[in-house]
């Protein structure tokens, strides 16, 4: 089998959620090597601290594919996930992380409290760090630049 990302498809999803004074975060979702949810943040749309876009493309899903887990499903994320969409991750099975740029400040997976290292981690995807990760931090770079 050959590795296909699906990066473009979170990258198009963070561009939208900056075009909309989101934070440009984008994510989407595969089974089978077809996307079967995209989403970029909506806390401020939404006014839901939780409407992280990773926690938009788990919901959408698992109500597309009605279960709660995931376990054959590919995640591509723009940016490191925050320790809440870690856990979120975690708790749906997700089988692969595919994430791009790395955040240092709020990141839980590789910064932090390291979610999928903790002892109270029930499951652990397979993590793939980088992917688009110039692209990624280029997007965030500048819509933070502009808020300065």
């Amino acid at each position: 089998m050959v590795f296909a990302t699906h990066m473009n498809v979170a990258l198009e999803e963070a561009r939208a959620a900056g075009e909309r004074g989101e934070v440009p975060v984008g994510a989407a979702l595969a089974v089978g090597g077809k996307v079967i949810a995209r989403a970029g943040n909506r806390c401020r749309e939404l006014s839901d601290p939780t409407a992280h876009a990773e926690v938009l493309v788990i919901r959408e899903a698992c109500a597309a594919l009605g279960s709660e887990r995931l376990r054959e499903a590919e995640l591509y994320v723009t940016l490191e996930p925050c320790p809440m969409c870690a856990a979120a991750i975690s708790n749906a099975r997700v089988a692969q992380l595919y994430y791009g740029a790395s955040d240092p400040k709020s990141g839980g997976v590789a910064q932090g409290p390291r979610v999928f290292d903790h002892a109270q981690c029930h499951h652990v995807p397979e993590v793939y760090e980088g992917i688009g990760a110039k692209a990624s931090a280029a997007l965030l770079e500048a819509f933070f630049a502009g808020k300065r």
